[in-house]
C-alpha cells in the first residue's frame, strides 16, 4: 500500500521548545491509525502541521499519489485536498437541524455566484440521508444540533467531515465526555469510515484505542518513539517508562 501522507524529518520549535523533533509518519488509504503519547508529546502541533496551521522548521508534508507539498499550500486549499480535521469540542451549527448542518458542510463549489445559486438536489438530498444513516442520526435529521447529546454532536461533526468527501480525517479525542453507549457506537462509525479512507485518532483512551483495534503510534517529545500494534508498544520498555511512568 502506497503513502497517502508521507511525513519526513519534520521539526518545529516555539520559543526554543522543540515541539516536534525529526518526526517521520506515513499512513495509506483505507487505514486507521491511533496515535497516543503524553501530554505535551506533540500529537496537537502534529495535526496543526499536516492541516497547515502550523509551518515546521524543515521537513516535508507530502500528500496524494503526485506527491504535493502541503507545505505550499494554504489551509484552506489541504483542505480542498481532502484533509479534513474534527477537534475535541465539536462545532456545530447549533440553531440549525441536523439535516442543514450536513447540507452546508457538503463538497459544493464556493464563492459568492456558488451562494447566489445555491439549490439542494435530489442527489445532495440522497447523500445527506446516506450520511445521516452512516453516523446513526437517520431519525433526528430535523432536530436542532443544538439539543443533541454530546456524542450525537462528535457524530454529526464527523457527519460533516464526510460531506465534504475527505480522504484523510484527522479525528481528535472522539471518546471524551461520551456514555459506554456512544463510545462503542464512535468505535464502530470510525472503522467503517476507515475501511474506504484514511482515518488518524489521536486518543488517550486505552480502551477506546484498544476497540478501534488499529496500528498505534506513540509519540514522545515530538518524536515516534514505538509503532504496531497497542499491545507491542504497550510492551515496549521505552513507552512503559514514559507513558506509564514506570
Amino acid at each position: 500500500m502506497s503513502a497517502l501522507l508521507e511525513v519526513s524529518g519534520v521539526s518545529v520549535s516555539f520559543d526554543g521548545f522543540k515541539a516536534i523533533n525529526n518526526l517521520s509518519f506515513s499512513i495509506g488509504q483505507p487505514e486507521m491509525r491511533a496515535v497516543i503519547g503524553p501530554n505535551g508529546a506533540g500529537k496537537t502541533t502534529f495535526m496543526d502541521i499536516i492541516t497547515g496551521k502550523t509551518r515546521p522548521d524543515v521537513g516535508q508534508v507530502l500528500w496524494g499519489e503526485e506527491n504535493r507539498s502541503l507545505l505550499k499550500m494554504s489551509e484552506a486549499q489541504i483542505a480542498r485536498a481532502g484533509i479534513g480535521r474534527k477537534f475535541q469540542r465539536p462545532t456545530v451549527f447549533e440553531d440549525q437541524s441536523v439535516r442543514d448542518n450536513l447540507r452546508v458542510a457538503l463538497k459544493k463549489p464556493r464563492g459568492p455566484f456558488a451562494a447566489l445559486t445555491d439549490r439542494v438536489t435530489d442527489a445532495d438530498r440522497a447523500r445527506i440521508d446516506e450520511i445521516a444513516e452512516e453516523i446513526g442520526l437517520a431519525a433526528h435529521l430535523d432536530r436542532q444540533a443544538g439539543i443533541l447529546s454530546h456524542g450525537q454532536k462528535q457524530w454529526l461533526e464527523i457527519g460533516m467531515l464526510l460531506a465534504q468527501d475527505p480522504r484523510l480525517l484527522l479525528v481528535d479525542e472522539p471518546a471524551a465526555g461520551m456514555t459506554t453507549e456512544e463510545r462503542t457506537h464512535t468505535t464502530e462509525l470510525l472503522r467503517r469510515v476507515a475501511e474506504t479512507r484514511a482515518v488518524v485518532v489521536v486518543e488517550h483512551d486505552m480502551d477506546f484505542v484498544r476497540k478501534l483495534n488499529c496500528r498505534v503510534t506513540v509519540l514522545h517529545e515530538g518524536s515516534v518513539l514505538s509503532e504496531g500494534t497497542l499491545d507491542h508498544v504497550m510492551a515496549d520498555d521505552r513507552v512503559i517508562e514514559v507513558y506509564l511512568g514506570r
